[in-house]
């Protein structure tokens, strides 16, 4: 029997199980070591921010430390126009309603593999990543690319956590203007809600229907205080008024101390008068 030969495939795309293709990732020219990405494309159905487009995002794993966003766009690119990349530290929704921070109020980045999101900006370009040869790596450090790592990694990390107070003040100043123009937003619009929502002569209070996807705004607090006063009218209204005897008995002592103080008032007021010389009985 003729022993059977194996053919290897070159210039093939490596897919394994899940779906995901296997992308050579080599850190320079002259490295005999080689580091494998999994990329395939990012297909979710909870996903709906424009951020990432079902059509032209692809989703990447077992990212290196050593490959910051600019050098997995360089890494990318060529195999089309790159919109934007996005690290992470675990797959996740993107945040495309949260604010963006300043790079001075970011915490400390965790050291470590990542998962990517790379928008292209045409759809074919997935395709071409996910046909790209598995023993064809992409070089990271080029001469037109170089990647520090290393002591002098550390070296360029010390230096830029270093803050120019220009900078900072800058930065501040920017917030703030945003914070205090999003806190008139506010209160105008709580104040036009205040005037919307003003009770009738019957107590019907007019309310309006928000725009789609609103979240439910919270009360102010002369709605709160109006609510408060509704529901203790209400609740002494339902009261069973003088229906055992120690409630008639509390009752009665708490009118004649009231008609007590009021002669008390009155003695003063008529002193007062008298005192001043215009005591007007009528």
């Amino acid at each position: 029997m003729a022993p059977s030969k194996k053919k290897h495939a070159k210039n093939q795309a490596s897919v394994i199980p899940g779906g995901f293709t296997v992308l050579s990732l080599q850190f320079s020219s002259d490295s005999a070591a080689r580091h494998s990405l999994y990329v395939k494309e990012h297909r979710v159905r909870a996903e709906k921010s424009s951020h990432r487009p079902l059509d032209r995002t692809l989703f990447v794993l077992n990212i290196p430390p050593y490959c910051s966003e600019d050098v997995v766009k360089d890494l990318f690119s060529q195999f089309g126009s790159i919109q934007s990349v996005e690290l992470k530290d675990h797959p996740g929704s993107s945040q495309e309603a949260g604010p963006k921070l300043s790079k001075f109020f970011k915490p400390a980045e965790k050291q470590g593999f990542k998962v990517g999101y790379v928008v292209f900006q045409n759809a074919s370009s997935l395709p071409a990543v996910k046909s790209h040869p598995h023993d064809v790596p992409l070089v990271v450090c080029t001469e037109q690319r170089p990647v520090k790592t290393g002591l002098q990694k550390w070296i360029q990390q010390y230096t830029d956590s270093f803050i120019q107070p220009e900078q900072l003040q800058q930065k501040v100043d920017s917030f703030m203007e945003d914070y205090d123009k999003h806190k008139e937003e506010e209160a105008e619009r709580q104040k036009k809600e205040a005037e919307e929502e003003q009770e009738d002569e019957e107590g019907w209070v007019k309310v309006t229907r928000g725009h789609k996807g609103a979240k439910a705004r919270p009360h102010s607090e002369a709605a709160n205080q109006r609510t408060l006063q509704r529901e203790i009218t209400k609740k002494k209204r339902k009261e069973l008024l003088n229906f055992y005897t120690w409630q008639h008995r509390n009752t009665q002592k708490e009118h004649i101390a009231e008609l007590r103080k009021k002669f008390e008032e009155d003695k003063q007021r008529i002193a007062l008068l008298r005192a001043q010389r215009k005591f007007r009985p009528y």
